[in-house]
């Protein structure tokens, strides 16, 4: 049975349990009724009476006009039991209208109906519980957002002070050396990179939060796409003195975005050269899994990743390495981003992280087509 019938069926069990007593009351009032009107009659038809006795009067009265009178009495006590009956619905209702303000207002103050409404109570609770996790993540991600900018803006600062100062300095020292002169510009020329890094962070954050990513189909050659991703980042691994080992399958095609694909692979290898330990190997994996899927997985040696963190990693604007000043520091949004390409295309993205290893695991659809 599924959870919206089983949620349906409990709903409705209070509505059956309520016409079910309306039917019953209605009856044994009818029942009772009978009953009385038998007994009157025996207790009347044993007894003798003079014409001028009041009781035998209104027998005979009651007799010539029975089907009024019996009309008027079951009429009467169908509206008082109806009445009576519709009210209880009502109380419910009126139960529930209250209880939908705490909805509204949300506060930790759990809602508590009558014990015929128990499961009412229950998921109306559930609705609570779940709009306060809601609220408090929305608003710890407002806050991790703003905690962000105010750190890229401090940032921002930094280099555009060192360019400043240094650019100065070639303009008031026109005697400095040639080979001074040059590593001025050098520095010069580094902080305005760094400066232009951040100013694109701060244009991330506004493209993630303004805009919804769709995909714009093809069919393309996956085996060549991370041959080229990974001979690109042959100068960045050199510079850290790291290996990017390539295991992949001749000739895979897929249906794919491979713009936004290649975004998800240059990110996952990007981070992973960011995190890894000096003199260490990168595993760049590709393999066929499960008939209609592709496995794609980014593997490095790093710090270990706690468990907590590994929770929230995909979190929009969540940094593993909260300083402002790191290198690796991003905006903390490339996984965010990521995790929606590849649910976009119909597969799934997991991290795990044991024992000073990394591991970034990708699951796609050959044809995201048949999926999505």
């Amino acid at each position: 049975m599924s959870k919206n019938l089983s949620n349906r069926l409990k709903r409705s069990k209070l509505s059956r349990q309520i016409l079910i007593q309306y039917i019953a009351a209605l009856a044994a009032f009818v029942a009772a009724m009978v009953v009385l009107f038998v007994v009157a009659y025996n207790l009347y038809s044993r007894s003798s009476y003079q014409y001028d006795n009041p009781i035998y009067i209104m027998a005979h009265f009651y007799s010539d006009y029975i089907l009024l009178f019996n009309g008027i009495i079951l009429f009467s006590g169908w509206a008082i039991i109806t009445y009576l009956f519709f009210q209880k619905p009502l109380r419910y209702l009126d139960e529930v209208v209250e209880a939908s303000s705490q909805l509204v207002h949300l506060d930790n103050t759990p809602i508590v109906l009558s014990d015929a409404m128990k499961n009412v109570q229950d998921e109306l609770n559930l609705v609570r519980e779940q709009a306060l996790r809601n609220a408090m993540t929305a608003k710890e991600a407002e806050q991790r957002k703003n905690d962000l900018i105010v750190y890229l803006a401090h940032d921002l600062k930094t280099p555009l002070t060192s360019v400043i100062g240094y650019l100065t300095l070639l303009r008031d020292e026109p005697q400095i050396s040639q080979e001074l002169r040059d590593k001025y510009m050098e520095i010069a020329l580094s902080k305005s990179e760094r400066l232009e890094t951040l100013i694109n962070e701060f244009f991330e954050i506004t493209r993630f939060n303004l805009t919804h990513l769709t995909l714009d189909l093809e069919s393309v050659n996956l085996t060549r796409m991370l041959e080229q991703i990974s001979f690109e980042f042959n100068s960045l691994l050199a510079e850290k003195n790291l290996r990017l080992k390539l295991n992949t399958v001749p000739d895979v095609r897929i249906v794919c975005d491979p713009n936004k694909l290649e975004r998800v692979f240059d990110n996952l290898v990007r981070n992973a050269i960011n995190y890894s330990f000096p003199d260490t190997e990168i595993i760049f994996s590709m393999k066929p899994y499960d008939g209609d899927f592709i496995k794609i997985t980014v593997e490095n040696q790093g710090r270990t990743i706690s468990a907590e963190k590994l929770n929230r990693i995909f979190e929009q604007f969540f940094r593993l390495d909260t300083s402002r000043s790191s290198s690796t520091g991003g905006a903390g949004l490339g996984l965010a981003i990521s995790k929606e390409i590849i649910e976009l295309h119909g597969g799934t993205i997991v991290a795990e992280s044991a024992d000073e290893r990394i591991l970034f695991a990708i699951t796609i659809p050959i044809d995201c087509q048949k999926i999505v």
